[in-house]
């Protein structure tokens, strides 16, 4: 005897159900939670390692304006140096003020200072001299150098 297949037999049923689609959505949110922390605290580094490039591209202009004319300069306009490829809104801005207690012509203190729209909580500004030292103002200054100048 044949077997007649009805014409509205049942079909089955292709796609996912709704538990399934909320599992994977539950799995994507507890990863996300987990990577965008870290992947913040990544682009941070990378943020002040741009910034010590910079300061350390900065001091070498520093020097070469003292050879050139005697001494140090805290005037800005005298340098082309920013801090990463975004120009309308940089990461770190720059500065140099005289050292405490020093002259111009023998010390100057470079500063790159976090902007606004991204803080940077651990280092906060970091710091060097025409005379080697380096230096943050962050809670790593304490607790791990190694954070602000590695």
């Amino acid at each position: 005897m044949q077997h007649i297949t009805p014409l509205h037999a049942p079909r089955r049923a292709t796609g996912f159900s709704l538990i399934e689609l909320m599992t994977v959505l539950a799995v994507i949110g507890v990863l996300a939670t987990i990577a965008y922390p870290s992947y913040q605290e990544y682009a941070q580094r990378g943020r002040r390692g741009e910034a010590r490039a910079a300061l350390l591209e900065f001091r070498q202009q520093q020097e070469r304006y003292m050879t050139q004319f005697g001494e140090y300069s805290t005037d800005m306009t005298k340098f082309k140096i920013q801090v990463g490829s975004d120009t309308k809104n940089p990461s770190y801005t720059l500065s140099a003020q005289k050292c405490d207690g020093k002259e111009l012509t023998s010390c100057v203190k470079l500063i790159a200072t976090p902007s606004a729209n991204v803080p940077d909580a651990k280092a906060g500004n970091l710091s060097i001299d025409t005379l080697g030292n380096k230096d943050c103002t962050g809670p790593a200054k304490q607790d791990n150098f190694r954070i602000c100048w590695p």
